[in-house]
């Protein structure tokens, strides 16, 4: 089932989260002082933005963020977050998850969407290239950068 999360399961979201990015630093998760509950509660019930979750079994098995990004054109949303359990990769959630953000951003009036995922995430770059994701060209790779900007056509589709 796809649904919205709700403010009770801030928790469980931030160690999903947690759980999910750790998965791509060599080195472990860097220390970054931020409460990832906190910062889960107030991206839950925002107005300008959604956090879905994936849930089975009665468990969150994986959850996407996304909102208008301040001085965005009103046609474009960023997604933000977008995380699968490492026990439930490659089971198709993450696609099924996709689609239905897809779908909302359509019936929102979105066109485009647009993230930026970790240069050391290979795995989530691949996912997204499968869904149709392009780098963005407003946003090129620079040597000292982190993170891969990358461009989603809302009215093409998606991918898989």
């Amino acid at each position: 089932m796809i649904r919205a999360a709700l403010p009770a399961e801030a928790e469980a979201i931030a160690e999903l989260h947690v759980r999910a990015r750790s998965t791509y630093y060599p080195d472990g998760l860097p220390e970054d002082g931020i409460d990832w509950v906190e910062r889960w509660q107030g991206a839950i019930g925002r107005p300008d933005g959604q956090v879905l979750c994936v849930v089975e079994h009665g468990r969150i098995t994986a959850i996407a963020s996304y909102r208008t990004e301040q001085g965005a054109p009103a046609d474009t949303v960023k997604l933000f977050q977008f995380h699968v359990d490492p026990d439930h990769w490659r089971t198709g959630i993450g696609t099924a998850l996709h689609t239905a953000c897809v779908e909302r951003w359509r019936a929102d009036g979105r066109s485009t969407a647009t993230l930026d995922v970790h240069v050391d995430n290979r795995r989530a770059q691949a996912f997204y290239a499968r869904q149709g994701w392009t780098p963005d060209p407003a946003y090129p790779p620079a040597e000292d950068d982190h993170h891969l900007f990358l461009r989603f056509d809302v009215t093409r589709g998606t991918g898989e």
